[in-house]
């Protein structure tokens, strides 16, 4: 095969519609278009937005309130309950939640609360940790890290 052999596959280019080209080609005359109307006019049509005079949809609905902030940093809460399945002085980090499947994805930003009790000394590694979950892994003889990013 050579580069002048090449060509489309059968039926998969279709030669243009030429409209208004006389009688015989069959779209003559109005082109289409049907006879008088805004839509048959060149130009024609209604804007976006517009519904004939009625008040448009976007201006019935109500106004959006309130605002995003662009800088809210999101955390997956997890509870010293949740660490139940964790044996005695095994590390707790975003990594093995991620593998216990207590939270999502590894990259999440993690916050312990303090629901719950804990009975055996765990290393907790969390980008938050509140002040009573602090106590409590603190108590059961276990370690709290903070993770900054």
């Amino acid at each position: 095969m050579q580069l002048h052999d090449l060509q489309p596959a059968s039926g998969s280019k279709k030669n243009r519609k030429r409209v208004g080209r006389g009688p015989a080609a069959g779209q003559g005359k109005t082109a289409g278009r049907g006879t008088k109307g805004q839509n048959s006019r060149a130009g024609g049509g209604v804007r976006p937005y517009f519904e004939g005079g009625q008040l448009p949809l976007v201006r019935r609905l109500p106004h959006l309130r309130g605002f995003t902030n662009i800088w809210r940093v999101e955390f997956q809460p997890v509870n010293l309950a949740r660490l139940e399945g964790f044996a005695a002085d095994s590390e707790v980090s975003p990594d093995t939640l991620a593998l216990a499947g207590i939270i999502k994805k590894a990259t999440d930003r993690v916050a312990i609360l303090a629901e719950g009790d804990i009975d055996r000394p765990l290393t907790v590694k969390a980008h938050r940790v509140s002040q009573a979950a602090q106590k409590k892994i603190v108590a059961a003889g276990g370690t709290v890290e903070i993770i900054t990013v």
